[in-house]
């Protein structure tokens, strides 16, 4: 054998391992590949960390715009291992995790930062441990899914008393339909992809969501109103199957970790930014848009909180839901 043929045996030797080696991190969400959409420019943003990080050896392949699958399939998927990574809202994550609910209880936080320093405080970590127990995923990390308001077909929304009579969409978990029912107003399940259907169609009246979601979906074409009551800080969760994650080594598992963290910085601004923007956001698309004053927030508040945290006292458990409010106690400013 020649000098030659030695030495490309020595080089195929050391690439194969490296070949063998590569892992595949598919990587789902549920928003419009765009650049003006947080989670998909998020996804960008971690797909392009991960892979220089680790170089090359975890591969990322997004799915945006629910190609994986609507919510359940998705997290179903999570919680198998067929898809490594997944973002996904709160009422997605309850068809497999139902603690997760707690996060619905409407009125919880002083303003955005306030819900940022809970969910970057030890209350993550420990839910996150809660969850990789019950449902074999970690959540990494938590952003935005916009501050949720009402909108609607029908009358403007000025107080509770507005909504009597309503059918207003909700994502599907228990929690909303408490929140909905306490105001007045009868609740509809139904899953993210079907919504712009089901207003066009005047399945439901209105629908509660951020502004984010509303643009992702062009909601506005089939909602005249709009009111920034702010009832509940939706999130968006940034999770891993925590098999996939164990079995990565020490470099990628940092490389993702740092990649989550990118993520979500980008997709926080991105959305508390439209969050901020809301009423003239809204005013563009042709939205007729209320804000409520104190008085009236006071009112939806009185009506909403009790009844939904103690169903999820009840339903959740009260120790998921005294840890959330100690946590919210303890990051006020």
């Amino acid at each position: 054998m020649t000098l030659r043929s030695l030495a490309a045996l020595a080089a195929l030797a050391l690439v194969l391992p490296l070949a063998h080696a590569q892992k595949t991190l598919k990587y789902a969400h549920f928003q419009p590949a765009k650049d003006d959409q947080p989670k998909h420019v998020a996804a960008l943003a971690f797909k392009d960390h991960v892979e220089k990080a680790t170089n090359g050896s975890v591969k990322v392949e997004i799915f945006p715009a629910g190609q994986f699958g609507k919510d359940q399939p998705t997290m179903e998927g999570l919680k198998l291992g067929t898809l490594e990574l997944a973002v996904a809202h709160d009422g997605a994550i309850a068809t497999v995790h139902k603690p997760i609910g707690v996060l619905g209880i409407p009125f919880l936080y002083e303003n955005h930062e306030h819900a940022w320093r809970v969910y970057d405080s030890k209350w993550k970590d420990d839910f996150s441990a809660d969850m990789v127990k019950k449902a074999g995923i970690r959540m990494l990390g938590v952003a935005d899914n916009g501050v949720r308001h009402f909108t609607n077909s029908l009358r403007p929304i000025q107080s509770p008393s507005d909504m009597k009579g309503m059918k207003i969409r909700i994502q599907p978990s228990p929690v909303f339909k408490t929140l909905v029912e306490s105001l007045g107003a009868s609740a509809s399940a139904i899953p993210w992809a079907e919504l712009p259907t089901a207003l066009q169609q005047k399945v439901v009246d209105g629908q509660e969501n951020g502004v984010t979601n509303i643009l992702a979906a062009s909601l506005y074409q089939h909602q005249k109103y709009a009111t920034l009551d702010g009832h509940v800080w939706s999130i968006h969760a940034y999770m891993v199957n925590d098999r996939f994650y164990q079995g990565l080594t020490a470099v990628e598992r940092k490389a993702v970790d740092e990649g989550v963290a990118k993520a979500v910085q980008i997709h926080r601004k991105m959305t508390s930014e439209q969050d901020l923007n809301a009423k003239t956001i809204l005013e563009k698309n042709g939205m007729q848009v209320y804000v409520p004053n104190a008085a009236q927030l006071g009112e939806f508040r009185k009506l909403a909180q009790p009844p939904v945290r103690q169903w999820a006292e009840t339903e959740i458990g009260k120790a998921y839901v005294d840890d959330l409010f100690k946590a919210i106690d303890a990051t006020k400013k």
